[in-house]
């Protein structure tokens, strides 16, 4: 049976932003108003584009195609606390602001678009929490929305095509390729 091997693309966040995210997490967990897991901080990423379970001999055509992307640096911010469903509570989210994050994830859409579908619901955010149970929906959304974000921003100088293995711990992530903007 031909190997495969599940992938993404994605960008990273600097330190502070990530200092931020776990900042967040703290209130949420002193609230214990939920029951889930929340994303450690090695972890968290914006995915631009999911890609699925890839045979292996496709991962060089991918690479090939996503280094065609030409792309500035930018700044990316972290905004609201969110959540998708507010009658169906999955993830809670830290939304990322920036034009040039739908720019460029339409850019690698463009490019891949031999090979995959283009992304047809993407959605600026970074996953911080994946949620099995909450004591009180309303009061978890009102407890959410108490906790304030710090609007900071980190310049995105690259996307990643990332390999994610499924552990029993949880995903272990990888670094197949780095992209750099110019």
């Amino acid at each position: 049976m031909e190997e495969k091997i599940r992938c993404f693309i994605a960008l990273d966040f600097s330190r502070e932003i990530v200092k931020e995210i776990e900042r967040v997490q703290e209130e949420i967990k002193k609230k214990n108003l939920m029951i889930g897991k929340f994303t450690e901080s090695e972890n968290l990423h914006l995915t631009l584009k999911f890609l699925g379970e890839i045979e292996k001999e496709r991962i060089e055509e991918i690479k090939k195609k996503l280094k065609e992307v030409k792309f500035s640096k930018f700044l990316a911010y972290i905004g609201d606390l969110g959540v998708f469903s507010s009658s169906f509570i999955k993830i809670v989210w830290v939304q990322i602001l920036g034009k040039q994050v739908l720019d460029l994830q339409g850019e690698i859409d463009k490019k891949l678009e031999s090979l995959f579908e283009k992304e047809n619901r993407f959605m600026s955010h970074l996953t911080i929490a994946r949620v099995k149970r909450v004591k009180d929906k309303k009061i978890f959304l009102e407890a959410l929305k108490e906790i304030k974000v710090q609007n900071l921003g980190c310049e995105i100088k690259q996307f990643y095509l990332i390999k994610s293995e499924l552990k029993e711990f949880g995903p272990e992530y990888s670094v197949l390729e780095k992209y750099d903007l110019e």
